[in-house]
Protein backbone atom coordinates (compact mmCIF):
# COMPACT_ATOMS: atom_id res chain seq x y z
CA UNK A 1 0.00 0.00 0.00
CA UNK A 2 1.20 3.40 -0.63
CA UNK A 3 1.07 6.43 1.39
CA UNK A 4 -1.15 8.65 1.57
CA UNK A 5 0.43 12.47 0.22
CA UNK A 6 -1.48 15.68 2.41
CA UNK A 7 -1.20 19.16 1.10
CA UNK A 8 -1.84 21.33 4.97
CA UNK A 9 -2.29 24.98 5.04
CA UNK A 10 -1.58 25.72 8.57
CA UNK A 11 -2.65 29.35 7.91
CA UNK A 12 -0.63 32.48 8.79
CA UNK A 13 1.04 32.27 12.50
CA UNK A 14 -1.30 31.18 14.94
CA UNK A 15 -1.03 27.09 15.65
CA UNK A 16 -4.03 27.31 17.47
CA UNK A 17 -6.05 28.60 13.38
CA UNK A 18 -5.19 25.63 11.97
CA UNK A 19 -8.61 23.06 11.31
CA UNK A 20 -9.46 19.95 12.81
CA UNK A 21 -8.91 18.00 9.69
CA UNK A 22 -5.07 19.65 9.16
CA UNK A 23 -4.42 18.71 13.11
CA UNK A 24 -5.23 15.01 12.32
CA UNK A 25 -3.65 14.49 9.19
CA UNK A 26 -0.48 16.36 10.84
CA UNK A 27 -0.66 13.40 13.51
CA UNK A 28 -1.47 10.76 10.89
CA UNK A 29 1.88 11.78 8.82
CA UNK A 30 5.31 9.51 9.09
CA UNK A 31 7.08 11.83 7.14
CA UNK A 32 6.85 15.62 7.40
CA UNK A 33 8.20 17.89 4.06
CA UNK A 34 9.20 21.56 5.56
CA UNK A 35 9.85 23.60 2.26
CA UNK A 36 12.33 26.33 2.31
CA UNK A 37 13.87 29.10 -0.03
CA UNK A 38 17.69 28.67 -0.42
CA UNK A 39 18.93 32.12 1.36
CA UNK A 40 17.07 30.86 4.74
CA UNK A 41 17.22 28.94 7.48
CA UNK A 42 14.43 26.80 9.20
CA UNK A 43 10.78 26.43 8.14
CA UNK A 44 7.91 29.10 9.56
CA UNK A 45 5.29 26.71 8.43
CA UNK A 46 7.20 24.18 10.21
CA UNK A 47 7.25 26.30 13.31
CA UNK A 48 3.11 26.74 13.07
CA UNK A 49 3.10 23.09 13.24
CA UNK A 50 5.03 22.16 15.97
CA UNK A 51 2.84 21.60 18.51
CA UNK A 52 0.98 18.91 16.85
CA UNK A 53 3.76 16.27 15.60
CA UNK A 54 4.42 13.46 16.88
CA UNK A 55 7.79 12.34 18.42
CA UNK A 56 8.82 9.84 15.77
CA UNK A 57 8.10 12.11 13.17
CA UNK A 58 10.41 12.51 10.16
CA UNK A 59 11.03 16.10 9.32
CA UNK A 60 12.66 16.54 5.63
CA UNK A 61 13.88 19.89 4.41
CA UNK A 62 13.37 20.03 0.93
CA UNK A 63 14.39 23.54 -0.54
CA UNK A 64 12.67 25.18 -3.45
CA UNK A 65 14.03 27.54 -5.42
CA UNK A 66 11.92 30.81 -6.31
CA UNK A 67 12.22 30.58 -10.06
CA UNK A 68 9.68 31.74 -13.06
CA UNK A 69 10.02 28.28 -14.68
CA UNK A 70 10.54 25.26 -11.75
CA UNK A 71 10.64 22.84 -14.78
CA UNK A 72 13.59 24.40 -15.42
CA UNK A 73 15.33 23.44 -12.43
CA UNK A 74 16.37 19.66 -11.26
CA UNK A 75 15.54 20.74 -7.61
CA UNK A 76 12.05 20.34 -8.05
CA UNK A 77 12.21 17.24 -9.87
CA UNK A 78 14.78 15.89 -7.32
CA UNK A 79 11.84 16.77 -4.48
CA UNK A 80 9.04 14.96 -6.27
CA UNK A 81 10.98 11.71 -6.53
CA UNK A 82 12.31 12.32 -2.90
CA UNK A 83 8.33 12.32 -2.03
CA UNK A 84 7.23 9.80 -3.90
CA UNK A 85 10.22 7.52 -2.43
CA UNK A 86 8.34 7.89 1.06
CA UNK A 87 5.10 7.14 -0.80
CA UNK A 88 6.18 3.71 -2.37
CA UNK A 89 7.30 2.77 1.41
CA UNK A 90 3.90 3.02 2.36
CA UNK A 91 4.70 6.46 4.39
CA UNK A 92 2.06 9.23 4.81
CA UNK A 93 3.48 12.52 3.65
CA UNK A 94 2.68 15.97 4.81
CA UNK A 95 3.74 18.71 2.45
CA UNK A 96 3.47 22.03 5.00
CA UNK A 97 2.59 25.28 3.50
CA UNK A 98 1.18 29.13 4.96
CA UNK A 99 -2.02 30.41 4.89
CA UNK A 100 -4.21 28.03 2.14
CA UNK A 101 -2.33 25.53 0.04
CA UNK A 102 -3.89 26.94 -3.36
CA UNK A 103 -3.79 30.59 -2.62
CA UNK A 104 -0.20 31.87 -4.24
CA UNK A 105 1.91 28.60 -2.83
CA UNK A 106 4.88 26.42 -3.75
CA UNK A 107 2.83 23.46 -2.83
CA UNK A 108 0.80 24.15 -5.90
CA UNK A 109 3.51 23.55 -8.28
CA UNK A 110 4.48 20.75 -6.21
CA UNK A 111 0.90 19.49 -6.47
CA UNK A 112 0.78 19.42 -10.13
CA UNK A 113 4.02 17.58 -10.41
CA UNK A 114 2.52 14.48 -8.24
CA UNK A 115 -0.89 14.70 -9.95
CA UNK A 116 0.44 12.92 -13.11
CA UNK A 117 1.91 9.88 -10.49
CA UNK A 118 0.21 7.17 -9.31
CA UNK A 119 -0.69 8.49 -5.88
CA UNK A 120 -3.52 9.69 -3.22
CA UNK A 121 -2.92 13.62 -2.83
CA UNK A 122 -5.69 15.22 -0.06
CA UNK A 123 -5.59 18.80 -0.28
CA UNK A 124 -6.36 20.70 3.28
CA UNK A 125 -7.24 24.57 2.80
CA UNK A 126 -5.84 26.84 5.45
CA UNK A 127 -6.49 30.44 7.16
CA UNK A 128 -5.37 33.11 4.56
CA UNK A 129 -3.00 35.87 6.16
CA UNK A 130 -5.84 38.26 4.76
CA UNK A 131 -8.82 36.69 6.46
CA UNK A 132 -7.21 36.26 9.94
CA UNK A 133 -5.65 40.15 9.43
CA UNK A 134 -9.35 40.92 8.61
CA UNK A 135 -10.77 39.03 12.09
CA UNK A 136 -8.15 40.26 14.24
CA UNK A 137 -8.61 43.95 13.39
CA UNK A 138 -11.99 44.30 13.14
CA UNK A 139 -11.84 45.24 9.55
CA UNK A 140 -14.33 43.54 7.12
CA UNK A 141 -12.92 42.46 4.38
CA UNK A 142 -15.94 43.30 1.89
CA UNK A 143 -19.53 43.41 2.36
CA UNK A 144 -22.53 43.96 0.40
CA UNK A 145 -21.84 44.61 -3.54
CA UNK A 146 -18.53 45.57 -2.82
CA UNK A 147 -15.64 44.46 -5.73
CA UNK A 148 -12.56 42.67 -3.74
CA UNK A 149 -9.75 42.53 -5.55
CA UNK A 150 -6.24 40.41 -4.31
CA UNK A 151 -3.47 41.53 -5.45
CA UNK A 152 0.46 40.42 -5.52
CA UNK A 153 2.54 43.78 -5.28
CA UNK A 154 4.77 42.02 -6.96
CA UNK A 155 3.05 42.24 -10.23
CA UNK A 156 3.54 44.97 -13.12
CA UNK A 157 2.44 48.36 -11.64
CA UNK A 158 0.53 49.10 -14.47
CA UNK A 159 -2.14 45.76 -13.72
CA UNK A 160 -1.95 46.57 -10.05
CA UNK A 161 -3.81 49.92 -11.13
CA UNK A 162 -5.69 48.53 -13.20
CA UNK A 163 -7.10 46.69 -10.53
CA UNK A 164 -7.29 48.99 -7.80
CA UNK A 165 -9.30 51.29 -10.05
CA UNK A 166 -11.69 48.23 -10.29
CA UNK A 167 -12.05 47.92 -6.55
CA UNK A 168 -14.26 49.58 -3.21
CA UNK A 169 -11.25 46.95 -1.24
CA UNK A 170 -8.13 45.63 -2.11
CA UNK A 171 -5.91 42.87 -0.39
CA UNK A 172 -2.19 44.03 -1.37
CA UNK A 173 0.36 40.52 -0.86
CA UNK A 174 3.46 40.50 -1.08
CA UNK A 175 4.41 43.80 0.06
CA UNK A 176 8.09 43.79 0.70
CA UNK A 177 10.14 44.48 -2.84
CA UNK A 178 8.45 47.64 -3.43
CA UNK A 179 6.08 49.03 -0.63
CA UNK A 180 7.20 52.73 -1.10
CA UNK A 181 5.45 52.21 -4.86
CA UNK A 182 2.71 50.76 -3.46
CA UNK A 183 1.99 52.78 -0.61
CA UNK A 184 2.39 55.85 -3.00
CA UNK A 185 -0.42 53.77 -5.45
CA UNK A 186 -3.22 53.38 -2.63
CA UNK A 187 -2.45 57.24 -1.36
CA UNK A 188 -3.36 58.48 -5.50
CA UNK A 189 -6.38 56.00 -5.24
CA UNK A 190 -7.56 57.59 -1.74
CA UNK A 191 -6.94 54.22 -0.05
CA UNK A 192 -4.07 55.30 1.88
CA UNK A 193 -6.12 56.67 4.91
CA UNK A 194 -7.99 53.24 5.36
CA UNK A 195 -5.15 50.83 4.79
CA UNK A 196 -3.64 48.61 7.69
CA UNK A 197 -0.50 46.36 6.97
CA UNK A 198 0.53 43.33 9.23
CA UNK A 199 3.87 41.48 9.16
CA UNK A 200 4.22 38.02 10.02
CA UNK A 201 0.56 37.44 11.36
CA UNK A 202 -0.11 35.65 14.03
CA UNK A 203 3.69 34.87 14.85
CA UNK A 204 5.99 36.77 18.16
CA UNK A 205 7.13 39.05 16.12
CA UNK A 206 4.25 40.23 14.89
CA UNK A 207 4.22 43.88 13.80
CA UNK A 208 1.07 46.46 12.11
CA UNK A 209 1.21 49.45 10.71
CA UNK A 210 -1.55 51.71 10.56
CA UNK A 211 -0.14 54.86 8.81
CA UNK A 212 1.37 53.13 5.94
CA UNK A 213 2.43 56.58 4.13
CA UNK A 214 4.43 57.36 7.71
CA UNK A 215 6.23 54.59 7.14
CA UNK A 216 6.62 54.14 3.26
CA UNK A 217 10.25 53.97 3.49
CA UNK A 218 10.94 51.92 6.29
CA UNK A 219 12.02 47.62 4.83
CA UNK A 220 9.31 45.32 5.08
CA UNK A 221 9.23 41.49 5.80
CA UNK A 222 8.31 39.24 3.29
CA UNK A 223 5.25 38.12 4.87
CA UNK A 224 3.36 41.23 5.12
CA UNK A 225 -0.22 42.23 3.92
CA UNK A 226 -2.56 45.41 3.24
CA UNK A 227 -5.88 45.76 3.89
CA UNK A 228 -7.36 48.69 2.72
CA UNK A 229 -10.70 50.05 1.10
CA UNK A 230 -12.45 53.22 -0.15
CA UNK A 231 -14.03 55.46 1.96
CA UNK A 232 -18.10 55.33 0.97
Amino acid sequence: MKGVFYGIGVGPGDPELLTVKSINAIKNADVLIAPKTEKKDGSVALTIAKPYLKRNIEIVYQVFPMVRNFAETDAWENNKREILSFLNEGKNVAFLTLGDPMFYSTYIYIYRLLSNEDVKIVTIPGVPAFCAIGSQMGMPIVEGNDILSIVPATADINKIRKAVDASDNVVMMKVYKNFPEIAELLDEEGMSENAVMVSRCGLSDEKQINDIMKHKDEPVNYLSTILTRRTH
